[in-house]
């Protein structure tokens, strides 16, 4: 990778969501918990939610990602309470598609869109989709 590729890719906004993760932490009454590891990197997302009225009420996050990963667990963290399951996994997916090329995922995750330089490193993806994987199958999604 060259160095300009790695510029544009650790953008300031991008070490900046990074270094600012919400939510991080265990929840010791979640209604589900999931932990994704990504076997290319062998980073891991560990999400804990838990569930009100079909919504998220209370979330923490265990993240040990390269920046990336932890850029894209503060999106996550700073939008997923008030969310449904369903909610959760048509993010998840917008974030999946907006890296293969698509549109950036609308509010209230719009923020995902710091992540869309990495859509030129495919072995990255992996990284930056635990967060969402994880939070959507703690919920059931």
């Amino acid at each position: 990778m060259a160095d300009d590729d790695l510029m544009a890719l650790y953008s300031r906004r991008l070490l900046a969501l990074a270094a600012d993760i919400p939510h991080l932490g265990r929840l010791d009454d979640a209604t589900g918990s999931a932990s994704i590891r990504s076997p290319q990197c062998g980073s891991t997302v560990t999400a804990h939610v838990r569930l009100a009225d079909g919504r998220v009420a209370a979330f923490a996050q265990e993240v040990r990602a390269c920046a990336l990963g932890q850029a894209s667990a503060a999106v996550l963290g700073g939008a997923v309470i008030g969310r449904t399951p369903a909610e959760l996994a048509a993010a998840r997916d917008a974030v999946r598609a907006m890296l293969d090329g698509g549109m950036p995922p609308a509010d209230p995750f719009a923020e995902a869109e710091a992540l869309s330089a990495a859509r030129d490193f495919p072995n990255r993806h992996a990284s930056i989709m635990l967060a969402w994987e994880a939070a959507a199958k703690a919920a059931g999604a």
